[in-house]
């Protein structure tokens, strides 16, 4: 045996990866929108022994919503409602790191992993979308390069966040008032290029 291992995922695209598989007679349009469709896949998929759901995520909207369905829901706020709903299924969602901040996105992420018990997973990505760009503000683009600098350092400090909380930091002693062990708490006093 080589030691290797074959994960199983499903990728849960809207109606499906077609673009115009949301027109076959036995599919749902709606499916894009409908928290009862995504959390019925991941139950297949846990009843089916795959080792997670994947929702892949831009921010920005496809410039054709006349002719097929889009990412529309937020996908953490997704697998928060199907954490609720299964008990065993991983649950990965995209998040960009060229369109958010390092602490919110470590706190959505950490209290994902926290509702689900340990099922979350971050696919990490850059955005190098034009449109995406002008929800945020920008002409254009960064480039390659400058969009993947920007990565290393936020991914970097992500998971500094995640373990500035040692696990067992929590007391909640009631009889001493003591509710934190602030020894097991560390300050993040990040400063860098981005």
């Amino acid at each position: 045996m080589s030691g290797r291992q074959l994960h199983l995922n499903v990728n849960l695209l809207h109606s499906g990866v077609y673009p115009s598989a949301w027109r076959l007679p036995e599919s749902r349009p709606d499916a894009f929108i409908d928290i009862d469709h995504v959390v019925r896949v991941a139950r297949i998929a846990e009843r089916g022994k795959l080792d997670a759901i994947f929702l892949a995520d831009t921010p920005a909207i496809n410039d054709r919503i006349d002719y097929r369905p889009f990412n529309a829901l937020e996908p953490t706020v997704v697998l928060a409602a199907v954490a609720a709903a299964t008990r065993h299924v991983g649950l990965v969602a995209t998040a960009s790191t060229t369109y958010n901040e390092p602490y919110n996105l470590a706190r959505r992420f950490a209290s994902l992993d926290l509702v689900s018990r340990g099922r979350a997973g971050w696919n990490v990505v850059t955005t190098a979308d034009a449109s995406a760009g002008r929800n945020f503000g920008f002409a254009g683009v960064s480039d390659h390069g400058a969009r993947y600098a920007r990565a290393r350092e936020f991914t970097d400090l992500v998971h500094a966040l995640w373990d500035s909380w040692e696990d067992d930091a929590f007391v909640g002693d009631k009889a001493s008032g003591r509710f934190i062990d602030t020894d097991k708490v560390h300050a993040i006093d990040h400063r860098g290029a981005h």
